[in-house]
């Protein structure tokens, strides 16, 4: 079974999004398969029992993946300068600057933070994001859009701008 599924089920594991990770998606969905072998029901498909599985532990990384979010908007909040050093001064403005759209971005609803983090901090595309979150577009769309309207009014007036940007 595995040598007659295992292209299907990586393919699988990586269009929902597990990227990188989908070999270890799909050798673990191969394992919780064969440990749930005596939960199948003979004579029903087994290709759609298979996909299910690699489709849950690939929501199952999503999850491990959103508890580091916190992290993760951390750095990429981070606004290094390779080749220029900021003065003192600059540095606390954007220290500040960080830490208000930060703090404003944590405070906001769990799939709030998602569209924004997936849309801007991870650079994915609408449809990349809807694929990463297993949302429709159409909600990928307007769920960014009242994120983007809830974040400017949680921040200062001049920090507002700078997003609508």
């Amino acid at each position: 079974m595995v040598a007659r599924y295992r292209a299907l089920a990586h393919r699988t594991a990586y269009l929902l999004g597990a990227g990188a990770d989908a070999e270890d998606v799909t050798q673990e969905a191969f394992v919780k398969a064969y440990r749930a072998l005596d939960t199948f029901r003979p004579g029903a498909p087994f290709r759609p029992w298979l996909l299910r599985i690699v489709a849950n532990e690939t929501r199952n990384l999503h999850r491990s993946w959103l508890r580091r979010t916190s992290l993760e908007l951390r750095v990429a909040l981070r606004q290094d300068e390779p080749d220029l050093t900021p003065s003192p001064e600059q540095s606390a403005v954007s220290a500040d600057t960080a830490a208000v759209l930060l703090a404003a971005i944590e405070s906001m609803s769990h799939r709030d933070r998602l569209v924004l983090t997936c849309r801007y901090f991870l650079d994915l595309s609408e449809a990349e994001t809807a694929q990463v979150l297993a949302w429709p577009r159409g909600s990928v769309k307007s769920r960014l859009s009242r994120a983007l309207v809830k974040l400017r009014r949680a921040l200062p007036e001049q920090l507002a701008e700078e997003v609508a940007r």
